[in-house]
C-alpha cells in the first residue's frame, strides 16, 4: 500500500548484489509509476527510466529539453512505487561538472538506485540516430569524476554512457570506456553496439559491468537475454518498449472508436478493472478506512464495462 517498503539504500545494495552475482539484470523501461509496479509484478530485476520516455511523455523530442527538476521528479514518482531498484537516464548531467554533481545528489535524494551520464555534446540526441556529436575525452572524464565525487551513498551506481561507437568506431569507443572507468565509473553503457561481437569486445576490455540497450527500431539487433548473457553483458534495458506497446494499443483503440463509435470489440485488449485494482492494491487501503474499499468487482473477462 502507498509506496515501497524497501528504502533507497536497500534497493541500491540489492542492485549491487545482483550485479556481483553474475546474473543478467533485466530492466524494462517504466513510463509511469503504475507500469513500474507491473514490471515488479512480472518478476523482473529492476526498473529503467528513460530520458526519451520522459521527454515523449511531455510531448517533446529527446534532445535535452527536459530539466533536472522534471527528470528527478518523475524518477521519484516511479522509484518509490516499486520494491525494485530503478536506474534513471540523466543525459549529459544537465550542465557543467558542478551541475553534474548536483544532479547526482538530487537523484540520490529522489530514491534512485543509479544513473548514467553520457558523453554527447549538449543539446544531445537519441543514441540510435545519425548525426551525433561527442565531447572530447577530458570533458567526458570531468563529468564522471564530478559524479563520483558528489556521490554520498557508495552504493549509488554511477554508469558512464559513451556514444563514441557511432562517431569514431569501436576501438575509439573502447578507449573512451576505459578512460571513463579509470575516472571512477562503476559500469559502462556502450550505446548503439552493432552486434554481439562488439559487446564481447567491450566485455574483454573492461572489468566493470556493461549494459545493453535493446531499443526497437535502432542500430542494435534485438538480441535475446540468453544471447546477451553469453556475450558477457551484465544489464539489459528495454527503455521505450512499454510506451511503444501502450501507444500502439491506444492508437488502435482510438481508430476503432472513431470508426465504430464504441469500444466493445476492444475489451479483450484492455487491462480489466479487477486487474487494475489488484495492481494498485486497492483493497488494502481499507486498513486505514473501511469505507474506502467496501465494494466488489466482477472478475469475469466477459463482463461489459
Amino acid at each position: 500500500m502507498l509506496y515501497a517498503q524497501a528504502t533507497p539504500q536497500q534497493k541500491r545494495r540489492a542492485l549491487r548484489e545482483k550485479l556481483a552475482s553474475g546474473e543478467l539484470v533485466r530492466m524494462p523501461g517504466a513510463f509511469n509509476p503504475l507500469s513500474a509496479r507491473l514490471i515488479e509484478r512480472k518478476g523482473f530485476d529492476g526498473v529503467y527510466i528513460s530520458g526519451a520516455v520522459i521527454s515523449a511523455d511531455l510531448g517533446l523530442p529527446d534532445i535535452g529539453l527536459t530539466s533536472l527538476t522534471e527528470v528527478a521528479g518523475r524518477g521519484q514518482q516511479i522509484a518509490r512505487m516499486t520494491e525494485l531498484p530503478a536506474i534513471i537516464d540523466a543525459d549529459t548531467g544537465f550542465g557543467e561538472p558542478m551541475n553534474v554533481a548536483r544532479t547526482i545528489q538530487t537523484l540520490e535524494d529522489a530514491g534512485l538506485a543509479g544513473t548514467h551520464i553520457e558523453d554527447q555534446v549538449n543539446p544531445k540526441r537519441c543514441g540510435h540516430l545519425d548525426g551525433k556529436s561527442v565531447v572530447d575525452a577530458d570533458t567526458a572524464i570531468k563529468r564522471i569524476r564530478a559524479a563520483v565525487d558528489a556521490r554520498r551513498d557508495p552504493d549509488f551506481l554511477i554508469m558512464a554512457r559513451t556514444d563514441v561507437r557511432a562517431v569514431e568506431g569501436l576501438p575509439a569507443a573502447i578507449d573512451r570506456a576505459k578512460a571513463l572507468v579509470d575516472a571512477g565509473a562503476d559500469a559502462v553503457f556502450p550505446e548503439a553496439m552493432r552486434d554481439l561481437g562488439e559487446f564481447e569486445a567491450m566485455r574483454a576490455a573492461l572489468d566493470v559491468p556493461i549494459l545493453a540497450n535493446m531499443t526497437e527500431f535502432g542500430k542494435s539487433e534485438l538480441f535475446s537475454t540468453a544471447q546477451l548473457q553469453g556475450a558477457g553483458v551484465n544489464l539489459v534495458i528495454w527503455p521505450v518498449s512499454l510506451l511503444r506497446l501502450a501507444m500502439g494499443a491506444a492508437g488502435r483503440g482510438l481508430d476503432a472508436l472513431a470508426s465504430e463509435g464504441h469500444l466493445r470489440g476492444q475489451l479483450g485488449e484492455m487491462q480489466h478493472r479487477a486487474d487494475l485494482y489488484d495492481l494498485i492494491d486497492y483493497e488494502h487501503y481499507s486498513r486505514f478506512d473501511a469505507n474506502v474499499f467496501d465494494f466488489t468487482v466482477a472478475d469475469s473477462r466477459a463482463t461489459k464495462e
